[in-house]
């Protein structure tokens, strides 16, 4: 092991990585976005998943659940972290997932060929030899429909954080502990940020990272600006040094990002001109045009490159499932009508409803979230509450979907999750879910677990009593029952009109009511399970 590989083992086994579920990077989405741009891949249920660089496995093991057919293997230096991701396995009970501590520069071809590879947070933070192994591992173990994911900083966003980082590294890097580090590098951040000169390029800079710096947790600046590598480049170079290994550039794990149609016609029409029907260099332009910092590229094998297409097929797009919310921005509902309705949809987008075929879909969508619903649904239903005939609808709703799709303002499957589209009598949430660490109150005063669409959702006290029991054979009555009893045992506290419930009979009727309101929010988490 090479003196800057040692260096980075310790570094991650005394500052560990935060571990924890990337949507970006699930093979659901993976999959929905190789289907979109005209490939096939293989169904994750029983797919072979490499994660490269997979920390305790927070990323790992949520998919692991989801799929007991699918077999997982993550690899990571840190031996600190492996341990704390075998203690998750084993606590919550899988057989199809192992974590080893491996260099990934020493992986070859016997550890194994694998349907979708995943490599979040390393690529950039490793020395060029190990970048070159990743995207080796990536094109040598890739099964031939597979699909591999890295991320990675790019310029030019990240020319102003290499002013920021190298300021933090001249006085946090000489000190000894994490902790001291930080506090010296956000110190001299402090420093230049009184003393910067107010029409200065460091003055502008500072103002654009320094946000960042005092909002992100301890562990992302530590790795992200103090660490002993971060090497950004060009979204070019980086699919040319994958073309250099076999690999050809398919998606970005945000899609919206790649249609020029999202940032007006003074840029649509210049750069279609411009870049001559080339996806990759209309996209390092996009890079520039937004200063962009970070990218989540999707790599497929080169000899399946002539097979990707950019434009929007709507045969694959009715065979996709779809979900969304849709939130009126003034607080009322939905009317199917012909008045105009600005609503507020999913990544905080704003979209404008004109149509009543337009409020119909987004009705259901919001009503089924974080359900998804199929085209052919979605039309039935359109049709059903606005009485249009069928033949009417299709159109409407297919050209309103692809331009929700484009947007970002919807989310895609290739078929439907395993999510809840209302609270069942009996109510069940996955087994690792229930059995999470730190779902207990005596642990902590939060707790957060990955949902059915990979995401990570932060718990309430309530939410955290009552997911534990949320194994099918619960009914409504027994979780009320259960509160009660907590609340007898002094474990929990009902407070209503700022006042102990404490009479048995208003106990069981208020637990009745939290109840229902857990159940709720732990659907529309999509916590629950079909």
């Amino acid at each position: 092991m090479d003196s800057v590989t040692t260096a980075l083992t310790s570094y991650y086994d005394t500052v560990p990585y935060d571990s924890h579920p990337f949507p970006q990077a699930s093979v659901e989405h993976l999959e929905a976005l190789a289907f979109l741009f005209g490939l096939r891949s293989p169904p994750p249920e029983k797919a072979r998943v490499l994660e490269l660089g997979c920390a305790a496995g927070g990323n790992l093991i949520p998919l692991a659940a989801r799929h007991p057919d699918l077999r997982a293997t993550g690899v990571d230096l840190s031996q600190v972290q492996v341990r704390q991701g075998a203690t998750a396995i084993a606590q919550a009970r899988l057989m199809n997932i192992e974590l080893r501590a491996f260099n990934i520069a020493d992986i070859d071809a016997s550890f194994g060929e694998f349907d979708y590879i995943i490599c979040h947070g390393v690529y950039s933070w490793v020395p060029q030899p190990v970048q070159d192994a990743i995207l080796r591992v990536c094109a040598q173990n890739l099964a031939p429909d597979g699909v591999a994911y890295v991320s990675y900083n790019v310029y030019p966003g990240w020319k102003a954080r290499e002013i920021v980082r190298d300021a933090m590294i001249l006085r946090g890097a000489p000190r000894d502990e994490p902790d001291e580090k930080l506090s010296y590098a956000r110190g001299m951040l402090e420093f230049l940020e009184q003393s910067a000169r107010p029409d200065s390029v460091l003055k502008k800079t500072l103002e654009e990272n320094m946000p960042l710096v005092r909002s992100a947790n301890k562990s992302y600046l530590l790795h992200e600006f103090l660490e002993p590598c971060n090497a950004p480049c060009y979204f070019k170079e980086f699919v040319a040094r994958a073309g250099a290994h076999g690999l050809s550039y398919l998606a970005d794990a945000e899609p919206s990002s790649m249609f020029v149609q999202n940032y007006g016609d003074k840029v649509r029409e210049p750069l279609l001109r411009e870049c001559g029907g080339s996806q990759i260099m209309m996209e390092q332009y996009l890079d520039f045009l937004v200063n962009r910092t970070f990218r989540q590229t999707l790599l497929v094998k080169q000899d399946r490159a002539t097979d990707i297409r950019y434009r929007l097929d709507p045969e694959r797009i009715r065979a996709l499932e779809f979900a969304g919310t849709f939130a009126a921005v003034d607080g009322r509902a939905l009317t199917l009508d012909a008045v105009e309705q600005p609503c507020h949809a999913i990544r905080k987008l704003n979209v404008t409803l004109r149509l009543p075929v337009h409020k119909a879909v987004a009705q259901v969508l919001d009503e089924r979230y974080p359900a998804t619903v199929s085209i052919d649904a979605l039309v039935a239903s359109g049709s059903a509450r606005t009485g249009e005939p069928r033949a009417a609808v299709e159109p409407v709703v297919m050209a309103m979907l692809e331009q929700l799709l484009i947007l970002g303002a919807v989310r895609i499957r290739r078929s439907a999750p395993q999510v809840a589209s209302y609270v069942s009598e009996f109510p069940r949430a996955l087994e690792a879910v229930r059995g999470a660490r730190g779902l207990a109150l005596s642990v902590g005063p939060s707790a957060e677990v990955c949902n059915q669409w990979h995401e990570p959702v932060g718990l309430s006290m309530l939410e955290r009593c009552v997911l534990p029991l949320l194994d099918g054979k619960h009914s409504h009555d027994d979780l009320a029952q259960h509160l009660a009893a907590e609340a007898r045992a002094e474990r929990l506290r009902f407070i209503k009109e700022d006042k102990p419930v404490t009479d048995d009979e208003a106990l069981c009727a208020f637990t009745q009511e939290q109840v229902a309101l857990a159940l709720r929010d732990l659907r529309r988490k999509g916590l629950l399970v079909s």
